[in-house]
């Protein structure tokens, strides 16, 4: 049952897909002041070595983060970026169309040690808390809710957090999320009366169910908080649970009168044919920027991971209106 361990993924095509649509719709919601429950059902251990043994185990993350650092570092970087100026950072923060340079700023911010090479991942939960924490946002108090099972991961996931010195604005369960996250919604008004939440749901899917358990979690949450931004990361592979989950998504969205995302990517099959290469990110009310958004960032994704790779390189992005 607790086989899987992200830390061998880390950094991969897929996290590339996943982060970059995260943050782009955190960008988005930040515009209003009004504080966002975050929620993360299946966290991991929060930050991965790159140069540790899994990683280096996989090679994934150097096939994935290690060519977007690549790109990063590149002097044409900026002509080719959607709209990012000479200073990337700073662009990233100003613009919140460009996803691609925002990403890479935030993860060259964990990388500030000197090395050529970035050495640290860091996952979904020291993301969203690095925006919530950003100076401009900081007042608002944002609140980040965690949910790790595996046992090592989940020791690992509390250590980093009580690093953060964040108190209770970050806390971590050791439990399920599918089932925690029923506790969570609605969230609690804030001072103003808004109720805003964004949930993060991505499983391992190494057990057949999970696939199941996502789309009955969404129905649950659309059921209890409608008006909830839900992201959705899955594996696109050789099952019929993962072609099926995207469509079953769909019709929730519709069934609830909510407008909904889909974006996929598929860097294309490694040498040998062995492991994943496509994965895609499903986004329940999104941003009406994040189409947009994801146009303009994916292309040079793609250029990037898919170098070298074989067929099957592709991506795309479709959005629908409320059913």
């Amino acid at each position: 049952m607790f086989s899987y361990r992200h830390a061998f993924h880390a950094g991969n095509h897929a996290d590339v897909l996943k982060h970059i649509t995260l943050l782009a719709t955190l960008r988005h919601l930040m515009r209003k002041d009004s504080p966002l429950l975050l929620v993360d059902t299946h966290a991991g251990a929060g930050i991965y070595r790159l140069d540790g043994g899994a990683a280096q185990t996989s090679g994934e993350a150097a096939a994935g983060i290690a060519r977007m650092q690549a790109l990063w570092a590149h002097p044409d970087f900026d002509e080719k970026s959607a709209s990012a100026p000479a200073n990337k950072a700073q662009a990233a923060i100003n613009n919140e169309a460009d996803a691609l340079a925002d990403y890479l700023a935030l993860i060259a911010g964990f990388n500030r040690d000197g090395n050529d090479d970035w050495r640290v991942y860091p996952g979904s939960p020291l993301l969203m808390h690095a925006l919530m924490t950003e100076p401009a946002r900081a007042p608002v108090h944002d609140r980040l809710k965690l949910f790790e099972m595996h046992p090592t991961d989940a020791q690992a996931l509390q250590a980093h957090i009580e690093q953060l010195e964040a108190g209770r604005q970050v806390t971590m369960a050791r439990q399920d999320g599918f089932d925690g996250l029923k506790a969570l919604l609605p969230p609690p008004p804030a001072a103003g009366g808004s109720r805003r939440a964004l949930v993060l749901i991505d499983p391992s899917y190494e057990i057949k169910s999970d696939y199941a358990k996502v789309a009955a979690a969404v129905q649950d949450a659309l059921k209890r908080f409608a008006t909830g931004v839900y992201l959705v990361w899955y594996p696109i592979i050789g099952r019929p649970e993962a072609h099926g989950l995207p469509r079953r998504l769909k019709t929730l969205a519709q069934q609830a009168g909510r407008t909904w995302l889909h974006t996929t990517l598929n860097v294309g099959a490694a040498p040998g044919g062995a492991g994943l290469s496509a994965s895609g990110m499903f986004v329940i009310n999104p941003p009406h920027s994040l189409k947009g958004t994801l146009d303009a960032a994916l292309p040079l994704v793609l250029q990037a991971l898919g170098d070298g790779r074989g067929r099957g390189q592709a991506w795309s992005v479709e959005a629908g209106d409320a059913g």
